[in-house]
């Protein structure tokens, strides 16, 4: 019997769903190893789309008991990992949402708003094996306003389509694509203005 280590991280996740399907109730085991690899992914991305270090790890554990609850709806029409990402989007939006009235979150206003591509050359999951360069990243994503944060966070992070996006955020299709542009744009600017401060002050 192959090691299933060796097996393609896909094919690892749907053995473990339906091994957590099967499972007699309260064993949490197969469950557990399913959501290991995503853990610290899912809690660093709650702590970027809401900028509040206190609430995020609250967030990601609710994330992982909807997706629990709601492993009986998984059909694999997309792998478990984009499943999982569209869970937390909605849970951290709806969590900004109700956050709007308290403290100003605008998170839903139109493309017009006047307020480096995350994936930072080329990717920005690619990159982060430096200390600096992730405290840069968050850094900058913290600066960034919700309405520019959170659909470069969904597009770049999550690999949502543009479509899930819109619908995500209630906007349309092109406003989408424009707000993700200009995210990236002014993320780029950001991060090479902080790139230029660090080197000043080496």
């Amino acid at each position: 019997m192959p090691d299933e280590t060796e097996a393609p991280i896909e094919d690892r996740d749907l053995a473990l769903i339906e091994e957590a399907r099967n499972a007699p109730e309260g064993d949490l085991r197969a469950f557990e190893r399913l959501i290991q690899q995503y853990q610290k992914r899912i809690l660093a991305d709650c702590r970027h789309m809401t900028r509040d270090e206190g609430i995020s790890e609250d967030l990601a554990q609710e994330v992982f008991v909807k997706a629990y609850f709601g492993l009986s709806r998984f059909e694999g029409r997309s792998s478990f990992r984009h499943w999982l990402q569209r869970i937390k989007v909605h849970h951290c939006l709806n969590y900004l949402k109700k956050q709007e009235g308290k403290r100003g979150v605008a998170i839903d206003e139109g493309a017009e708003e006047t307020h480096g591509e995350l994936r930072v050359a080329p990717t920005a999951d690619r990159n982060l094996e430096s200390m600096n360069q992730r405290l840069r990243i968050s850094g900058v994503l913290d600066s960034m306003p919700a309405t520019l944060r959170l659909p470069l966070i969904m597009r770049d992070m999550d690999e949502l389509s543009y479509e899930d996006i819109a619908s995500a955020l209630g906007i349309g299709l092109s406003a989408a694509k424009m707000r993700i542009k200009r995210a990236r744009e002014e993320f780029r600017r950001r991060y090479e203005g902080a790139a230029v401060m660090v080197k000043g002050h080496g």
